[in-house]
């Protein structure tokens, strides 16, 4: 019997757009009106917006594909969602630490994975003015179509962190690179070099899907490459729903970035720093004095 399952492309991009503007508009406006913010776990703040808008998100984007499944880093995951060939995966509000600050380093993200794979992926930026939207045909800013930078060489290469990244004494090789601004939300870092601000990053931490799963589909549509801290391709819906670090660059600089996050892994661990969680001892950034 033929496979009765099928997608439209273009209504379901239409309706993450949109559904994915309305939330980070009204995540804006919450921002505005006061709200409660408590910890889930060690460094892992959440607010009454991040529900509220997890909640606008479900009824639109479910309501209108009740066959879809569901991953959200705000709902209580069921592995119902194991059974269905689409899957909508969102972060409510990516970079809740800088929404709680009154920073706007933050996103909605919103991406559909089909058969394990992304086929659309949208974030929206309100504080920035910024909706970055990742097809199979491309990807875009506002409208406009993004490339990632090109860069070949390492030296002078920009990557959206903390200075001391780069100045760190654990590093093997001392880095001939510059740090740029660093936004809260890990989408939005992968935008930025999708969008040519920035030419790579790198994150030996365990991520969660619906934190990139977006983001990586807007930085491939737009030329680059972007895996895990292996060199494996991001797959999305899994039973476990993680996924080992992120490389993420220009095609030229995806290697060299590997190769340097291993060599830091190496020296953390021979420090006796732990890295495979996230937290402050957990980062894949050897850290200053």
């Amino acid at each position: 019997m033929p496979d009765p399952f099928c997608f439209d492309p273009m209504a379901d991009l239409l309706l993450a757009e949109r559904a994915a503007r309305d939330a980070a508009d009204h995540a804006l406006w919450l921002s505005t009106r006061g709200f409660e913010t408590w910890a889930k776990g060690k460094n892992d703040p959440v607010t009454t917006a991040d529900l509220e808008v997890d909640a606008l998100l479900r009824e639109r984007l479910l309501d209108a594909r009740p066959g879809y499944g569901w991953l959200s880093e705000e709902t209580a995951d069921s592995l119902d969602r194991l059974k269905a060939r689409a899957l909508w995966v969102v972060d409510p509000i990516d970079g809740t630490r800088d929404y709680a600050r009154g920073r706007d380093g933050w996103a909605v993200s919103v991406a559909l994975v089909v058969d394990g794979a992304v086929v659309l992926g949208v974030l929206a930026a309100p504080a920035l003015g910024q909706v970055y939207v990742g097809t199979a045909e491309g990807a875009t800013l506002n409208g406009a179509a993004i490339r990632v930078s090109g860069r070949v060489a390492e030296a002078g290469m920009r990557l959206p962190v903390d200075p001391q990244f780069v100045t760190a004494r654990l590093w093997e090789r001392p880095w001939d690179a510059m740090a740029v601004q660093k936004p809260n939300s890990m989408a939005l870092r992968i935008a930025m070099v999708a969008s040519g601000e920035a030419d790579g990053l790198i994150d030996a931490r365990m991520t969660n899907e619906w934190d990139v799963a977006a983001a990586s589909l807007i930085l491939e549509a737009a030329g680059g490459r972007i895996t895990d801290r292996e060199g494996s391709p991001f797959t999305f819906n899994k039973p476990e729903p993680e996924l080992l670090g992120i490389v993420a660059a220009t095609p030229a600089l995806h290697q060299p970035l590997a190769d340097r996050l291993t060599e830091a892994r190496a020296a953390l661990r021979r420090a006796g720093i732990p890295i495979e969680r996230d937290g402050p001892a957990a980062t894949a950034t050897p850290r200053t004095p």
